[in-house]
C-alpha cells in the first residue's frame, strides 16, 4: 500500500491558505537519505516524518525542506499533530509527545484546533551584521538576534508588507524575521520570514518563528498571551502564549492531499 503522505495547510481554517506541510507517518526510522529525497520532492518548506517510538510512549518527529533536515519546525508540528488525530493515533485525551532533535515537544487538540508546546527562543538585541539591512531593504527600528535568526522590527505593519528582499543577498545571514504591531485590532503583531539559505525564499507561516516573537512581543505588549498575523501572500493566525522557557502556540489546520509513496526506502 505504501507509505501514508498527507499535505496540511497549517495556521489556517481555509485550503491553500497557511503553510503547507507534508507529513509522512512511518512505522519505524527510515534512512536519512531517504527522508531528504521525499521532501525535495514534496517540494514545501516542510516535510515531516512521524513513527512510534519504540517504548510505546509518543512519537520520534524529524523536519526535513527540500535541501537540509531542520532542528525545529512548528508549522509542520501541528500539521502532524492534526494529522495523527485524523487517523486516530493519539494517545490519551488527543494528546501525544514528541522526541526531536529539540527535545520532547508535545501536541494535543482542542475543540477549535491545534495546540503545540515549544521551546522559548527569547532574542538578544544585536548590531546587525554588514549587508543585512541592504538585503531585506528595510530602515530597523531596533535588531535582534535568536536562534531561529534575525529579528528586525519595522515602523509598522504597511513597511512589513512592502520588503522586497533581494534573496540571494540574504542567503548567507540563515534566516530573518521582520515584524511590526499590527494595524488589524484582532492582531497583536504582525510579521514575515525568510529563510532562503535553506531552499525557502518566504516560509507562509512559522511556528519556530513565533517562539522568538512571543518572547519579543510580550513584554512589549504587557500580556503573555497574543494573537499574530504573519502577513505573507497566503497568510496565517497563530495564537501564542509565552509560559516561563516554553512557547505554546495554538492553530487550526486542514488536510488538503491523501495518499501513499511507492518506491525503495
Amino acid at each position: 500500500m505504501g507509505v501514508p503522505i498527507f499535505v496540511v495547510d497549517a495556521f489556517t481554517s481555509e485550503a491553500f491558505r497557511g503553510n503547507p506541510a507534508a507529513v509522512c507517518l512511518l512505522d519505524e526510522a527510515a534512512n536519512p537519505a531517504w527522508m531528504q529525497s521525499v521532501a525535495a520532492e514534496m517540494n514545501l518548506s516542510e516535510t515531516a516524518f512521524v513513527h512510534p517510538r519504540g517504548d510505546g510512549d509518543g512519537f520520534d518527529l524529524r523536519w526535513f525542506t527540500p535541501t537540509t533536515e531542520v532542528d525545529l519546525c512548528g508549522h509542520a508540528t501541528l500539521a502532524a499533530t492534526h494529522v495523527l488525530w485524523e487517523t486516530g493515533r493519539l494517545g490519551p485525551g488527543g494528546r501525544t509527545r514528541f522526541e526531536t532533535r529539540s527535545g520532547s515537544l508535545s501536541g494535543s487538540t482542542t475543540g477549535d484546533g491545534v495546540d503545540i508546546d515549544l521551546p522559548a527562543d527569547p532574542p538578544s538585541a544585536a548590531e546587525a551584521p554588514p549587508g543585512l539591512l541592504d538585503a531585506l531593504g528595510v530602515v530597523p527600528v531596533a535588531i535582534s538576534r535568536a536562534n531561529t535568526g534575525w529579528i528586525v522590527e519595522l515602523v509598522n505593519e504597511a513597511a512589513i508588507r512592502a520588503v522586497r528582499p533581494d534573496f540571494g543577498r540574504l542567503a548567507p545571514f540563515v534566516g530573518a524575521v521582520v515584524t511590526a504591531g499590527a494595524d488589524d485590532p484582532r492582531f497583536d503583531f504582525v510579521s514575515r520570514y525568510f529563510v532562503p539559505g535553506a531552499g525557502i525564499d518566504e516560509d507562509p507561516v512559522t511556528g519556530a518563528a513565533h517562539c522568538a516573537l512571543a518572547c519579543y512581543w510580550s513584554p512589549r505588549i504587557g500580556r503573555d498571551e497574543l494573537l499574530a498575523y504573519q502577513a505573507s501572500t497566503r497568510g496565517g493566525v497563530v495564537g501564542v502564549r509565552l509560559d516561563g522557557d516554553r512557547v505554546l502556540l495554538h492553530g487550526d489546520a486542514v488536510t488538503v492531499l491523501r495518499g501513499a509513496l511507492t518506491g525503495e526506502r
